[in-house]
């Protein structure tokens, strides 16, 4: 009998429909769980923060550069590190920066409402602190800032705060400054000067610039004119090779009782380029779509791509429409072309119908503004690579 209710209850497991959550993510910061490789790098930016160094980290928008600092970040011994990591996308002036960086830095080193206070004050005295309870009962800290500009004293006070934490503490801060790019839309370059004359003289405090607008960034820190050239070391963030997507991918299909051979993981990264967000996206897709037990091939991953590009198809038709010709030719040829190209070569502009060098320049430098392509060595990117998919099919006919 007991035999008998064994195998009964083996055979109503296996037809019962289990959830099980989708182990591919994307779209946000990335956990460790479903963290693919990037060994050294995290060992290469650990060690840079460990000897307080200085590092212009950039990378494609989605390339995983935040969850890898943040993970870098973890990974400091807390006896031994302050770790504070600053958010500038929301900042649109140098108050606004003061203001961040105030906040993240007071959060970083003290909890409690009465020592937050104490902190706020010694640092940023200028800055007229005072102290809150949030929605939840938690101390937040303020800085009485709000609709005025912030004088070059305010900002010297500001960006010496690391360096008086660390005297403070006795342990190393890493300042992590997160799209960095954005305090060139700033009202002037004082915020750019003055990090330069501030940092320069600080021991004991690693910095990180880390950014998605590349072309921005590396005029900020290549160009002589600029206030920090060659004020860091310069640290790309690119793609992930194949072979470290294999098991991976491998891997998460096979704790779902699904399978996908190497061939297909292949295939699904070439398509993908290796870059992480549209790798776990189409394996989120395809994974999606395989049922239990069974196995991913080369038509489900198709089908796959399919169904992910009809769901994209309005914002790609809506962002081709609004191109111009030379434009949507110069990305035809990028996407069409197995190798990265020449862009400017006479074969490419003939086959692609640009006529000539300056006009696939033209096309180049308005796409680049538009973060729709990226340079790439010699050549360039389209930055999503569904929509390098897309094109493909437009013109698969």
């Amino acid at each position: 009998m007991a035999r008998w209710i064994t195998q009964t209850a083996l055979r109503t497991l296996r037809n019962l429909e289990v959830w099980v959550v989708n182990p591919f993510s994307y779209g946000g910061i990335v956990g460790n769980g479903a963290f693919c490789n990037r060994t050294r790098e995290l060992a290469d930016l650990t060690d840079m923060m460990k000897s307080a160094g200085r590092s212009f980290v950039y990378a494609e928008r989605r390339m995983g550069k935040t969850s890898l600092i943040l993970r870098a970040l973890a990974k400091l011994p807390k006896k031994q590190f302050v770790t504070v990591y600053v958010d500038l996308w929301p900042t649109d002036g140098s108050a606004a920066f003061s203001q961040a960086t105030a906040k993240a830095v007071s959060v970083a080193a003290e909890s409690t409402s009465k020592r937050l206070l104490e902190l706020g004050k010694s640092l940023f005295g200028r800055l007229r602190p005072s102290v809150s309870l949030d929605d939840a009962g938690q101390p937040k800290i303020d800085f009485g800032i709000d609709g005025r500009a912030v004088s070059r004293a305010d900002l010297v006070e500001v960006l010496d705060a690391p360096q008086k934490l660390a005297d403070k503490t006795g342990k190393t801060v890493v300042m992590v400054f997160d799209e960095f790019q954005q305090i060139l839309d700033y009202e002037d370059d004082t915020t750019e000067k003055q990090i330069r004359s501030s940092i320069q003289h600080h021991k004991n405090v690693a910095y990180v610039f880390l950014g998605s607008r590349k072309h921005l960034l590396q005029s900020m820190f290549l160009d002589e004119a600029r206030p920090l050239y060659r004020s860091a070391m310069h640290y790309p963030i690119g793609p992930i090779e194949t072979k470290h997507w294999q098991p991976f991918v491998a891997k998460r299909f096979q704790h779902a009782d699904k399978q996908i051979d190497r061939q297909t993981i292949a295939s699904l990264c070439k398509r993908t380029g290796g870059h992480p967000f549209y790798t776990q996206h189409l394996c989120h897709v395809l994974w999606s779509m395989t049922e239990t037990g069974e196995e991913a091939n080369e038509a489900d991953l198709d089908t796959a791509v399919a169904e992910l590009l009809r769901r994209e198809s309005h914002a790609y038709v809506n962002l081709w429409e609004a191109m111009t010709k030379n434009e949507q030719r110069f990305l035809r040829g990028l996407a069409e072309c197995e190798e990265p190209p020449k862009p400017f070569s006479s074969d490419f502009t003939r086959r692609f119908g640009l006529r000539s060098a300056s006009n696939a320049q033209r096309a180049a430098e308005s796409l680049e503004a538009g973060d729709i392509i990226e340079r790439e060595e010699a050549s360039f990117v389209i930055v999503d690579r569904f929509f390098r998919l897309w094109i493909q099919r437009l013109f698969a006919n």
